[in-house]
């Protein structure tokens, strides 16, 4: 952070001086308090605190997008592993070994993970603690920011919980004289349990159905309770049907909700819209990381190719997220997600962003590119990237209630519309309800949640939950341990199901063990 320093003149620091040495009760002064000083204590006070420090926590999500050395983003940790990308720069050994899958505890971008969750929790902590004790404070106000905070402390927990495991689960503020200071990982049924007690409170919290403003809507809740239940009706917890009903429900209220008012909720008619920076925390968005230039701007820039110019910045970008060839051409023949530039790719671009357009020799992902800050055909790009990061989108939504519902008692009508409403975007043809199994149905979600839902940081954890990964050559589906990444050309094997705790925190943290299995 850019710190100004402030100089002052020798006539302010005279008088400053002459003023301090006149005035009376000079020992009273000095004993006063800075009124800058600033500790929870003194800040969390008024209603206004109480919105700076929830901002603050929404502000320290964007650890997401930071950087994890040369060429690399923090973010990249959830595309690598997959075996859908590949890189074009050998720059950054902790990406390699990612791509390779030989990453360990020193990995800088599974610390960077560590650090930024556990900070959020922490800062979340602290709302959490210190708003409710306000007075005097609007009362429904109060309770929309502590939802908001609960909500974003279940965000960074899911993320843990699957990430690692057994994760150490704090509750409130700490401080090194806390008792549990250095707190051992608690079980992932205990972690799971605060995820939805937290998300069940910010459900009643009166927030609006959806918030244009960026900030945590009901439609977000309920569509992150359906994400998490349906995880857990997965691996590693396999708690089966009940909770694929319950995911099936909670989605469903979203999806009630967006048919009878689709001006509010639905799919964006093409997939230009889902990059298009003005349409951001609206309709398809149901939750977004916040960035704009004048703080932070757009992160996904490693998805650029390598040193060719497709932007204002002429011959740049890393290459450092690029999809494989192989995850391209298994698109279905017709598919308008794999159409240059319509889609989520693009083979051809405009020199310097919006010269004459040039072949780029390979696909690259287009999913967050921004035509109106780094170019088009004829257009110069305006050099300010304030594109969101999507987490949450209605057409997940759909493809979750697809899932559970078959799950639950195989496809129903809804279901059946679930799955073809994604498929009719993409120019797809969908077979009838009754030309499906559940078995059928099943892969065929899979299958879409693989190809819609690709470079959003969620293929992953498919893997993880369903112990299954798409192979592009079959069109089918491997056992997770066994299958062979076609990045690398490298197979996963069961230690990769779980990430190895950061060596630092271990270092830090002698409670924090044992290992994951497979690391050392």
């Amino acid at each position: 952070m850019k710190l100004t320093i402030k100089k002052w003149s020798h006539s302010y620091l005279s008088l400053g001086l002459a003023l301090l040495i006149f005035t009376t009760g000079c020992e009273e002064f000095l004993s006063e308090e800075d009124p800058s000083n600033l500790t929870p204590e003194s800040f969390y006070t008024i209603p206004d605190h109480a919105e700076a420090a929830l901002a603050a926590v929404y502000a320290d999500m964007r650890f997401y997008g930071g950087g994890s050395g040369i060429f690399s983003s923090t973010w990249q940790l959830l595309e690598a592993t997959t075996g859908t990308s590949t890189t074009e720069t050998a720059q950054n050994s902790d990406l390699n070994n990612l791509y390779g899958l030989i990453y360990d505890g020193r990995t800088g971008h599974i610390i960077n993970w560590w650090n930024g969750l556990y900070k959020v929790i922490a800062q979340a902590n602290l709302v959490l603690d210190r708003v409710p004790a306000i007075t005097p404070m609007d009362e429904a106000q109060k309770a929309k920011i502590l939802g908001e905070a609960r909500f974003i402390r279940a965000w960074a927990y899911f993320y843990a919980v699957r990430l690692w495991g057994n994760v150490p689960l704090i509750k409130v503020p700490q401080t090194a004289s806390a008792e549990d200071f250095r707190p051992s990982p608690a079980p992932q049924e205990q972690v799971y349990e605060l995820i939805l007690e937290d998300l069940l409170a910010a459900e009643s919290a009166g927030l609006p159905w959806m918030d244009p403003s960026g900030r945590v809507s009901a439609a977000a809740v309920k569509a992150q309770l359906a994400k998490v239940y349906l995880t857990m009706a997965g691996f590693p917890l396999s708690k089966g049907a009940s909770h694929y009903q319950l995911a099936a429900a909670k989605s469903k209220e979203v999806i009630d909700y967006a048919n009878a008012n689709p001006g509010s909720i639905n799919l964006f008619p093409t997939y230009g819209d889902l990059h298009d920076e003005t349409n951001g925390n609206r309709l398809e968005h149901l939750f977004m990381l916040q960035y704009n230039v004048i703080v932070a701007g757009n992160p996904m820039n490693n998805m650029f190719p390598n040193f060719k110019p497709v932007t204002f910045q002429g011959p740049s970008g890393t290459g450092s997220t690029v999809p494989t060839i192989e995850f391209y051409n298994s698109y279905e023949e017709g598919d308008k997600r794999a159409v240059n530039q319509e889609g989520f790719f693009y083979t051809t671009y405009y020199t310097n962003g919006s010269g004459e357009e040039f072949d780029l020799g390979a696909p690259y992902i287009f999913k967050h590119f921004n035509r109106a800050a780094l170019g088009t055909a004829g257009v110069p790009g305006n050099r300010a990237n304030n594109l969101n990061v999507p987490l949450i989108r209605f057409a997940e939504v759909l493809l979750i209630y697809a899932e559970a519902q078959n799950e639950v008692g195989g496809p129903d009508a809804l279901a059946h519309e679930s799955l073809k409403r994604i498929r009719d975007r993409a120019e797809l043809a969908t077979p009838s309800l009754g030309e499906f199994t559940a078995a059928s149905f099943r892969e065929a979600v899979w299958k879409e949640r693989w190809h819609e839902l690709c470079y959003e940081q969620i293929t992953w954890f498919d893997m993880l939950r369903l112990r299954k990964a798409y192979n592009e050559l079959t069109d089918g589906f491997d056992d997770f341990v066994g299958h062979v990444n076609l990045s690398s050309n490298q197979a996963l094997q069961s230690m990769h199901l779980l990430m190895p705790y950061p060596l630092p925190e271990m270092q830090n943290n002698p409670n924090l063990q044992p290992q994951n299995p497979g690391f050392p």
